[in-house]
């Protein structure tokens, strides 16, 4: 429950209580700023407070945008100012402050909402000042500007602003323009039903599957089926996020299950077509395994490298400026967010590509389109990194160490490894790239043995990599080498061993993985830190697995290789997604500050 504490003179025909109570506050009135002070004491630390002055004229959506965000633990409005549990003691001090500089309780009640939001900032608290843009919210002191401040409230539809509003900011070209214009009354359309939108995640993410279904058949009617569900599923995922803005129902377990079911989702289609395509006699299984790959490594670039820079200091290039300027003019910009394939372009075409072509067309085409998305994005990180003279702090150099998901064997040769000692490789990029290039050596010769001598050059090399802070201009490239490294050896070798089920079991071990990986970045955004060490340790580090893979391979026949696999997938899957559902739904009962991604298109 949360209260709203009135402090002022009550003004005939206000709304204002009325409003608040819309609004889910129990509304107390307060004679003068001592009994504020009381009330303010008697509601319990767990709950939510605002104090707000009885004059407040403005829009509903004004309060609600003040009042009740979950993300901030201080937020304030023209006339009205509140506290989550978190901020609780803040806001009692400044109460307390105000009223004893106030001399006179009954005057000092008197705009006091606005005077204990600028004592909060004078404290130092982080408020949150909701940009409202054409909503109005004020306190007006006479008849005549309370007047005005009314008119100006009649003169803006404030329903018309929360639904717009509701849309992403910055989103692909295909989702603002085709799906964004109507999703957003589906919305509404949940909101005004009670639907949360956790329960319209759920919806896309069973939509999908259905979809994977259809796509699994290996019919045309199921193909077809498969891609207007795949949209019909997008949409859903637009207005579970635009629910969210609508109603403000942000919260950490929402932000999760609206990523990680994202990748489910997608991951889980490719599946769909790979299994249609083998009922049609077409085995594409090598097909969807690399897409998968592909899409989780660049997701990777855009994760490391936005880590890196999360809080660099002097972080200006001059290719971040010409960007700047790029996007400054209309057409280049959606030029731009369309050649990266964000997950509405990516979606529409795999949709269209499954409907009116074969699953092999679809990979091929999806295969090119993500190719060429990943070269542009990273060669244009690449420049903003080697152009700018940023200093990386120890919060960024820790994250890539987290993202890179060394295990036992990686950390041992950290700990063997001579600080002092200086040799030719003296670059933790450059250490990766070595152990890389030896293990693709060992892949490419076709041996039996010699890649699991190359994965163990690999593996002492990752070790090397992060005996020092990833603090380079392009250390940040490392997690997304090991992902390569790891996802495409166990690609490699499940190709080679050219027996029905392998590559199935492949791409089942490579997405119980990858959802590790996700699950670590997905806790280091929501500053949860990344997964524990026992974790981390029992599923042996990206390094572990690739030698444990080689070594499979090497000393199992093709078939026990294929059942070798399957177990693995398992195994790591019940690990990983155990844990992970472990934490993130205690993170959830224990009141995790909420947040909500805004962050580039997926």
């Amino acid at each position: 429950m949360s209260t709203a504490i009135l402090t002022g003179q009550p003004v005939p025909g206000s709304s204002i209580e009325g409003d608040l109570r819309s609004l889910g506050f129990d509304v107390r009135v307060a004679s003068d700023g001592t009994d504020a002070e009381a009330l303010l004491a008697q509601v319990p630390g767990d709950q939510r407070v605002a104090i707000v002055d009885a004059r407040f004229v403005g829009h509903l959506h004004a309060l609600r945008l003040g009042l009740t965000d979950p993300r901030f633990p201080l937020a304030a409005v023209p006339g009205a100012v509140t506290a989550r549990p978190a901020g609780r003691q803040a806001l009692t001090r400044a109460m307390a402050r105000e009223n004893s500089a106030g001399g006179d309780s009954a005057v000092a009640v008197a705009g006091l909402a606005d005077r204990i939001s600028e004592a909060l900032d004078a404290d130092g608290s982080e408020v949150h000042r909701p940009v409202l843009g054409t909503l109005v919210a004020a306190v007006p002191e006479d008849p005549q500007t309370r007047n005005e401040a009314r008119q100006a409230v009649a003169a803006v539809d404030d329903e018309a602003v929360r639904l717009k509003s509701a849309v992403k900011a910055r989103d692909g070209f295909f989702t603002t323009f085709l799906i964004s214009p109507y999703s957003r009354y589906v919305a509404r359309w949940c909101a005004r039903r009670g639907l949360t939108p956790n329960q319209v995640t759920t919806a896309s993410l069973l939509t999908a599957l259905i979809a994977a279904s259809c796509a699994a058949t290996g019919t045309r009617g199921g193909f077809v089926a498969a891609g207007v569900l795949l949209i019909a599923s997008f949409v859903l995922d637009c207005a579970d996020g635009q629910l969210a803005r609508y109603s403000l129902q942000y919260s950490t377990l929402g932000a999760w299950l609206d990523a990680t079911f994202d990748r489910a989702k997608e991951y889980a289609y490719y599946a769909g077509l790979a299994l249609g395509a083998a009922r049609g006699g077409d085995d594409v299984w090598a097909l969807a395994l690399g897409a998968m790959i592909l899409q989780t490594c660049r997701h990777v670039v855009d994760f490391s490298f936005n880590e890196a820079n999360h809080d660099a200091t002097a972080n200006t290039s001059p290719t971040a400026a010409l960007s700047d300027k790029l996007d400054s003019v209309g057409w280049t910009v959606w030029v731009r967010r369309m050649i990266v394939l964000p997950i509405g372009e990516r979606w529409a075409m795999i949709a269209v590509l499954t409907a009116v072509t074969t699953p092999r067309i679809t990979f091929y085409v999806l295969l090119a389109g993500c190719a060429l998305a990943a070269t542009y994005t990273t060669a244009g990180r690449v420049l903003r990194s080697v152009t700018r003279k940023a200093r990386r702090t120890d919060r960024a150099a820790q994250a890539l160490a987290d993202l890179a998901d060394n295990g036992p064997i990686a950390a041992l040769v950290a700990r063997l490894r001579d600080p002092n000692a200086r040799w030719y490789l003296d670059f933790p990029l450059l250490r990766a790239l070595a152990g890389a290039a030896f293990l693709a050596g060992a892949l490419y010769s076709g041996d039996s043995w010699l890649p699991v001598v190359g994965a163990t050059f690999y593996a002492v090399f990752s070790g090397l990599a992060l005996s020092q802070p990833l603090k380079g201009p392009l250390d940040w490239l490392v997690p997304p080498l090991f992902r390569a490294a790891e996802y495409g050896t166990v690609l490699v070798l499940a190709a080679r061993a050219e027996v029905n089920g392998a590559l199935p079991a492949a791409f089942g071990l490579v997405a119980a993985v990858a959802y590790h990986h996700y699950d670590t970045v997905y806790r280091i955004r929501g500053n949860a830190g990344a997964p524990p060490v026992w974790l981390v340790r029992a599923l042996g580090g990206q390094e572990g697995r690739t030698l444990l893979v080689t070594v499979l391979a090497a000393v199992l026949t093709a078939s026990q290789f294929q059942v070798a696999l399957t177990v693995l997938a398992v195994a790591v899957a019940l690990l990983v997604l155990t844990e992970s559902i472990r934490f993130w739904v205690a993170s959830h009962l224990r009141g995790a500050p909420a947040v909500h991604d805004e962050g580039e298109p997926a």
